[in-house]
C-alpha cells in the first residue's frame, strides 16, 4: 500500500516557518557564551544578594526568635552540619554576623542569577518576561511555600505570618529585578567588548 503525500500550501508554509525558526535558534546558540553568563551571573548574584539583605533590614521576614536559627542555618543542620559551624560568626563594628548564612545566601543568589543570565543569553523570553518579576515570584513560591515547608526548614505557609509572606514576596521581586537589570547590562557590555576586538 502506497502512502499519498499531501501537497497542501499550509503544510509547505509550516515547514518553511519551522526551518526559519530553527535557523534562528541555531544562530542564537552559536552566540551563547558560558564565560559571559558566568561573569554576568556572578556580578548580578552578588549585587542582588546585597539588595535582598538590605530589603530584609527594612522589612524583616522573621521574628527575632525564629531568626536565632535562620533558614540557611536550619537547612545546613538538617543536612548534618553541626550547629557550631552553622552559627559561626565574624565580628564587624562590634556586631556578630553569620558568615555561614551569608555563604548560603550568596551561593543561592549567584546560582539563580547565573541560571537567569543563561536564559537572557539564550533569549528565552517567556521565562525572562517583565524584568524577571514573575521568575522571582516563582522562586519564592517554589522555595518558601513548597520546598522548604515540605523539608520542615520553615513552617508551613499557613503558619508563616503575613509579614513573612509580604517581605519574602516583595524581596524576591526586588532581588530578581536586580538580577535582570545587572545581568542584561553586563551581558550587553561583554557582547559589545567582543565586537570591538
Amino acid at each position: 500500500m502506497q502512502r499519498k503525500t499531501l501537497n497542501h500550501p499550509l503544510r509547505t508554509e509550516f515547514v518553511t516557518i519551522r526551518t526559519k525558526n530553527l535557523q534562528k535558534d541555531v544562530k542564537i546558540m552559536s552566540k551563547f557564551s558560558w564565560k559571559n553568563v558566568l561573569i554576568a551571573g556572578t556580578a548580578a548574584g552578588v549585587i542582588s544578594g546585597l539588595v535582598k539583605l538590605g530589603w530584609e533590614n527594612i522589612l524583616p521576614p522573621r521574628t527575632p526568635e525564629r531568626n536565632k536559627t535562620n533558614p540557611p542555618q536550619k537547612l545546613l543542620e538538617q543536612m548534618g552540619v553541626p550547629a557550631k559551624l552553622t552559627h559561626a560568626t565574624y565580628t564587624y563594628s562590634g556586631e556578630k554576623l553569620p558568615w555561614v548564612s551569608y555563604l548560603v545566601h550568596f551561593g543561592f543568589s549567584i546560582s539563580f542569577a547565573t541560571a537567569y543570565a543563561a536564559l537572557l543569553e539564550k533569549k528565552v523570553k517567556w521565562l525572562t518576561v517583565d524584568q524577571g518579576v514573575p521568575f522571582g515570584l516563582a522562586v519564592w513560591i517554589a522555595f518558601h511555600l513548597v520546598i522548604m515547608p515540605l523539608m520542615k526548614t520553615v513552617p508551613s505557609p499557613k503558619d508563616q505570618p503575613l509579614e513573612e509572606h509580604v517581605s519574602e514576596a516583595l524581596g524576591h521581586i526586588a532581588w530578581m529585578w536586580t538580577n535582570n537589570e545587572i545581568a542584561e547590562v553586563v551581558l550587553e557590555q561583554l557582547r559589545h567588548n567582543k565586537k570591538e576586538h
